[in-house]
């Protein structure tokens, strides 16, 4: 199967976004401040805070929201040029591959350790951190995509 696609910046700052709150410390982090938060604003319903004590509470929480839901999602979207090419990607039954104007690599399948399906797009992991993009919107129909998530299950096995 062969797919060519660039990338929208809104499915791409999405996408993103989704990567972000997947990752289990940033999770966790998450749940703490909300905690807090939630916390912060009982203490101030019982009186046994000070105002000042609950706004320093929502405004980490804000704060924090912010950063991950606008600021982390931009920042990376500007400083990676690769969202502003054109690509190629080849699926084969041992490898993949892709290309664009400047060159091509290819992958085993075992250089991948998972994927995660969200609206827009594959994410396609080689670890924890580095992992590459491939929009939906790149197959044909439905169909292409179902295929595609079929092939994805079975020659990335858990590790």
């Amino acid at each position: 199967m062969t797919i060519n696609f660039s990338y929208e910046k809104k499915q791409v700052i999405q996408a993103l976004r989704y990567h972000f709150l997947s990752r289990p410390e940033i999770r966790i982090m998450i749940i703490v401040v909300n905690l807090f938060a939630l916390l912060s604003a009982i203490l101030f319903y019982l009186q046994h805070i000070t105002p000042f004590a609950f706004l320093v509470g929502s405004g980490l929480w804000f704060m924090l929201m912010i950063v991950f839901w606008i600021v982390l999602p931009g920042t990376v979207y500007k400083k990676a040029s690769t969202f502003k090419d054109h690509f190629t990607m080849n699926f084969e039954e041992d490898q993949f591959s892709l290309g664009n104007e400047r060159g091509s690599r290819s992958w085993s399948w075992s250089a991948l350790s998972k994927f995660l399906e969200t609206p827009n797009f594959f994410h396609l992991y080689f670890d924890s951190r580095s992992f590459f993009l491939v929009p939906k919107t790149a197959f044909a129909d439905r169909d292409e995509v179902f295929e595609m998530r079929q092939i994805l299950k079975e020659k990335i096995k858990k590790k």
